[in-house]
């Protein structure tokens, strides 16, 4: 039985076979290794402590934390799409991938600012939780100007110390607790270089 052209054409001489099978092991092993330093699986949840696998989010979550917010809703339900699943991880996935890259190449900020399109998600899921408080008729008679504002201002025009306070740098919430990013190090590694 002879084989398609495209498999022996991926299918190495036997003299290259045993190189290519190591070469594929290690690539294979750093590509797991990577996975799990990263902590990747746990973007995948909703959890706020994923938000400080990197350390510049600690005055965000700290302040987050603090806050009436922390009792309804997460990092991602205010600034993840909600409207489908495909948009919510197309979204979180493409601001993920800018998250890493800037970490990965220490070209972070001091100070973060969020970006259009996250003010856009950010501003549609406020009206998303609050739209009962944006409809009430008599919400309308103590600030008569709020409806005709509420299509061409952002929610954080006025409101924008909801939920992160006055968050500038780190140095903005100097005593904050917030929970470290454990050691990627191996256990074991850690008793030897306890002996020497």
């Amino acid at each position: 039985m002879k084989k398609p052209k495209i498999i022996r054409w991926l299918i190495p001489p036997d003299p290259w076979k045993f190189p290519v099978i190591i070469l594929l092991g290690i690539f294979t092993g750093l590509g797991a290794f990577v996975f799990h330093i990263s902590k990747a699986p746990s973007y995948l949840s909703d959890k706020p402590e994923t938000c400080v696998n990197c350390h510049i989010m600690a005055p965000q979550y700290a302040t987050w934390n603090h806050s009436s917010h922390r009792e309804w809703a997460t990092c991602n339900d205010c600034h993840v799409p909600q409207d489908n699943v495909f948009s919510h991880y197309y979204f979180k996935a493409k601001d993920g991938m800018r998250h890493a890259t800037m970490f990965t190449f220490r070209l972070e900020p001091q100070v973060i600012f969020i970006k259009q399109s996250g003010k856009d998600v950010v501003h549609q899921n406020c009206k998303r939780c609050h739209e009962e408080l944006i409809t009430d008729a008599r919400l309308s008679t103590v600030h008569p100007k709020m409806n005709r504002h509420i299509n061409n201002r952002y929610c954080t025009d006025c409101h924008r110390e909801v939920p992160h306070g006055r968050v500038n740098s780190l140095s903005s919430v100097p005593n904050a607790r917030v929970p470290l990013p454990e050691s990627p190090v191996p256990d074991w590694l850690k008793t030897e270089e306890n002996e020497k």
